[in-house]
Parts: structure tokens; C-alpha cells; sequence
């Protein structure tokens, strides 16, 4: 497996690169995982909400990987727990898709075009996370995944 965390907006605190860090290095055995950071537009410098969503979209569809399956991580997608989220990528791997991307939108969503581009959409629930922290959910879920689809300790 091969995943790529596609994400509008760098990390500043250290915590949160610190966080992310571990989880990926967690990761390494199981699958390899990269993080593209997309810079995250200003809406007032880019004439508006609209438009700062449109540049974001425009610079997460440059980095997906070239055959890749699309998650994008929006609040309306279909919900999973731990053990749905392991099979899913499971089924995903057993179907010949082991590239897969995960996106990660900015503070004012995602572009009709990406939301397009998306084989499908994953929530971690109704509630809001702030970006930084939904990175971190992020890969924290994915190496959960790993371990419980090979039945090692962890996910308990």
C-alpha cells in the first residue's frame, strides 16, 4: 500500500508536527506515507472565499498522485469505525488499488472539482476538527488500520 496525505494548510505548532511525525513513522512498515502540504490562499488577498477554494482545489488536483483512489475527508462522508476503515482499505487493496490519497481541504472546504475528482468521501463524525488535528486523526486511523488488518495489538 501506498498513501498520500494530500492537506491545505502547513503545520506550525511543534506538537502537531511532532504528532504527525510518530504516526508516520509508525506507518513505515506497513505502507508508504507522504504528506503534500498545500498552501492554504488567504481569501481576502484572493478575492474572496470562492476564489481562495478554487486556487487550493486547483493545487490539490496538481498533487495527486497520477492513478490514485481519491478519499477526501469531508464532514457529509460516509462514516466508519476502525475496524470499517481497515476492511475498506483492504477491499481497496484485493481490487488493485493500493495508491490511495487522502484529502484534506482547507478552512472553507473544497473545490466542485476536487469534490469531483473524489472516489469517495470519509467523515470521522459530525463534529468539526481543526485541520492540524485532522491530519493527525488521520494517520493515526491509517496505522490503526494496518495493525488491525494484520491482527496485531494496538486498536484496543
Amino acid at each position: 500500500m501506498k498513501f498520500t496525505v494530500v492537506a491545505v494548510g502547513k503545520l506550525k505548532e511543534r506538537f502537531w508536527v511532532d504528532a504527525c511525525a510518530e504516526y508516520l513513522k509508525r506507518l513505515q512498515p506497513y505502507a508508504k506515507t507522504s504528506v503534500v502540504e498545500i498552501a492554504d490562499i488567504d481569501p481576502a488577498k484572493a478575492g474572496g472565499e470562492r476564489a481562495a477554494v478554487e486556487k487550493e482545489g486547483a493545487a490539490i488536483l496538481k498533487a495527486l498522485p497520477d492513478r490514485t483512489h481519491v478519499v477526501l475527508m469531508a464532514i457529509d462522508g460516509k462514516q466508519r469505525s476502525s475496524e470499517g476503515i481497515s476492511s475498506r482499505l483492504d477491499d481497496l487493496g484485493l481490487s488493485g488499488k493500493s495508491d490511495i490519497a487522502f484529502v484534506i481541504g482547507g478552512s472553507c472546504g473544497v473545490s466542485a472539482d476536487v469534490r469531483a475528482r473524489a472516489d469517495e468521501t470519509l467523515s470521522f463524525g459530525k463534529i468539526t476538527l481543526p485541520h492540524n488535528l485532522a491530519r493527525v486523526v488521520l494517520l493515526e486511523q491509517l496505522y490503526r488500520a494496518a495493525k488491525i488488518s494484520r491482527n496485531e495489538p494496538y486498536h484496543k
